[in-house]
């Protein structure tokens, strides 16, 4: 996962130095990086905020994992809305950032 990591981090540092922007992160992730990304993944940890396991995710894995980097790439990945909370750092006045993710039910009204 690391090498995957730097190369993306690699190609962030590429077009800064020739001055472009980097106009969507999604552009440099692949299957490759999230499948390494998921096998270091605990599988002891709470499942997530869509409430899926990663025993559920790794059923269909590789479609899974091709489904979500088209998404992403594609622009159609509509990521949960993110509340931001400030908490205090241990030994310090100073407080950091924390994105707490908003998991949104889709209700379906009835007439």
């Amino acid at each position: 996962m690391m090498n995957e990591l730097l190369g993306i981090q690699f190609n962030i540092q590429k077009a800064d130095r020739t001055d472009r922007k980097v106009q969507n992160l999604a552009s440099y992730i692949n299957v490759d990086t999230l499948r390494s990304i998921h096998k270091k993944m605990n599988r002891h940890k709470a499942y997530g905020i869509d409430k899926v396991k990663k025993e559920d995710y790794e059923r269909n894995l590789e479609t899974n994992l091709e489904n979500l980097v088209k998404r992403m790439k594609s622009g159609s990945y509509k990521p949960n809305p993110t509340r931001r909370v400030y908490i205090p750092k241990n030994g310090s006045n100073k407080k950091r950032p924390l994105g707490i993710s908003c998991y949104e039910d889709k209700l379906v009204e009835t007439q």
